[in-house]
Formats: C-alpha cells, structure tokens, sequence
C-alpha cells in the first residue's frame, strides 16, 4: 500500500522479478476494502498516506475479525527515519520496519525471511 504510483511501479517490477505476486492499493482504506479478497501473505505498508495513514492502517488490520488477516505480516516502509518511528511503527503492529529510499535487494531478503518465518509457524 503506497500512495505514491511511481514507488509502487518501481516495487512492482522489482517483487515481480523476484517471483513474488503483487497486488498494489493506493491507499490504506483501499487496502482495508480488498484485504479479504487479496489475501495476502504479506502486507508492505506506507506510512505516510493521505487520509487514513499507515499507522492506523496497520492498527485496523490488526484487529480484524479474520484471526488470518489479522496476523498478516506487516512491514512498514517509509520515509520516516526520525528517533522513535520504528517504535511507533512497531506499537502500531507491524512485524518489521524499513526506511525509504530502501535497498531492494534488502526488502526482498527480508520478505523471503519473513515467508520462512511464518511456514515455519504454520502459517
């Protein structure tokens, strides 16, 4: 979920080459209306969006009645680097944080990390 087309493109053709199957939502109320349907193994999630931000985004995932859904794996990716923002972002309920301009090559070791991670947990 980004608000910003031209790092969802770029995140896009990166993950895609990577294998990964990409769903892009503009928004965190978009993501919230599709969440059900798209089912996804992971959630990258901006933090810095108009309307409804990243933070409460996150929050409302994590309380959704789907036990499935609610315990996506989150990653907040943002241009916030500021003392104490991983921390809010972790509260929030995300499992990971990284700061925009990210490393692709980064993103895509701790998604693979990640994915391990929950077959292992049996998810």
């Amino acid at each position: 979920a980004d608000d910003n087309e031209t790092v969802l493109e770029l995140l896009t053709d990166f993950l895609e080459s990577k294998q990964f199957r990409i769903f892009k939502v503009h928004s965190g109320i978009e993501l919230l209306t599709k969440v059900a349907e798209i089912r996804p193994d992971l959630i990258l999630m901006d933090i810095q969006m108009p309307g409804m931000d990243g933070l409460e985004t996150i929050r409302q995932v994590r309380s959704n009645a789907d036990l499935e859904i609610a315990s996506t794996p989150i990653i907040a990716v943002t241009a916030l680097a500021m003392s104490g923002d991983r921390e809010r972002c972790l509260l929030a309920g995300a499992d990971e944080y990284m700061s925009k301009p990210m490393k692709l090559n980064e993103l895509a070791a701790l998604i693979w990390k990640m994915k391990r991670k929950n077959k292992e947990a049996g998810r």
